[in-house]
């Protein structure tokens, strides 16, 4: 892995062990959203933060047992993160997995060079920074312009289980399909062979609303800047890392209008938390609990009333 280790954070035993220990916040004054508006608001903030899958169009989640691991920082720092991402992924409700010798697949990298160890894993491993059909998109998905950023790898699963990586390059042979063929003069008939060797298949029921087939999440790779996040607090650090660790965000350079903890690196931003908001707990509450194989509007409608209602009970 490239890149020089560069401590830029002190944590101390009983820091972690505290804060662990510590419920999702928000000032009270920020909980005040009134029943006549709060759906509506809560409404555009789903979507904003909410971003369909690629083939799919539909929200990915985490439905393989979460496993992350940190490294690039000392011992102390990296193993308060990783425990803050379970314990956040336990208060949503996402899938974690408790053993020790666990597979990763949330990889957190601190790192003083991210633009060369991106580089790196588009010459090794590609399918591990998401999907991209060109040369264009290639370019963007592995252009590194922001102090932390998230790379996504998602899977379609289908109805009856069956899942696949989601790739834009081919992954193997294709399909082939036979075609009936009446021949030239109508007066025979053979079977042809169609051969599509970028195509790809997942079983469905036809239905429109809710057809059966999803997207997960297979890995998600989560690269950090060490050179210009010197002194910023751990726990909005790790906060925000659990945040991209556990849902692929819409926008991250826009201000949200409800106090949420992906604020802290927008531009201009009044609406700052000091860590994992309230409404970003119910957001991720909501996403767990919605119908995976459902379209992305009833998807977002479901996150949006989950959300309304967790917090009308934390009034």
């Amino acid at each position: 892995m490239s890149g020089k280790t560069v401590l830029i954070f002190t944590v101390s035993v009983l820091l972690m062990a505290g804060i662990l220990h510590a419920s999702a916040q928000t000032p009270s004054e920020d909980v005040t959203v009134t029943a006549t508006k709060s759906r509506e608001v809560l409404g555009k903030f789903t979507k904003a933060f909410a971003t369909p899958s690629k083939l799919t169009g539909k929200i990915a989640r985490w439905e393989r047992h979460v496993c992350p691991v940190v490294v690039g920082q000392n011992s102390h720092f990296t193993a308060f993160i990783a425990q803050r991402v379970k314990y956040i992924a336990l208060a949503a409700g996402a899938p974690v997995d408790t053993e020790a010798s666990c597979k990763p697949n949330i990889e957190i990298v601190f790192t003083s060079t991210p633009q060369d160890l991106i580089d790196n894993v588009r010459k090794n491993d590609p399918d591990y920074l998401g999907y991209a059909e060109s040369n264009a998109q290639i370019k963007a998905l592995t252009t590194v312009t922001r102090p932390i950023q998230a790379w996504y790898t998602t899977e379609t699963v289908d109805l009856i289980g069956m899942r696949r990586i989601d790739s834009g390059r081919r992954l193997g042979n294709g399909i082939a399909m036979s075609s009936f063929d009446p021949g030239s003069d109508g007066g025979g008939s053979s079977t042809t062979t169609i051969d599509m060797l970028d195509a790809t298949y997942a079983r469905s029921n036809g239905n429109r609303i809710d057809n059966g087939v999803h997207s997960s999440f297979n890995h998600i790779l989560i690269v950090i800047d060490s050179t210009k996040l010197s002194g910023q607090k751990i726990v909005p650090l790790a906060d925000y890392i659990s945040m991209l660790a556990l849902t692929q965000l819409n926008s991250l350079d826009a201000c949200q209008e409800l106090p949420s903890i992906v604020n802290i690196l927008a531009a201009n931003c009044g609406h700052v938390a000091d860590g994992m908001t309230l409404f970003d707990l119910a957001y991720l509450q909501g996403l767990y609990k919605m119908s995976a194989d459902r379209s992305l509007m009833m998807q977002r409608n479901e996150i949006a009333d989950a959300m309304a209602d967790m917090l009308a009970k934390a009034k």
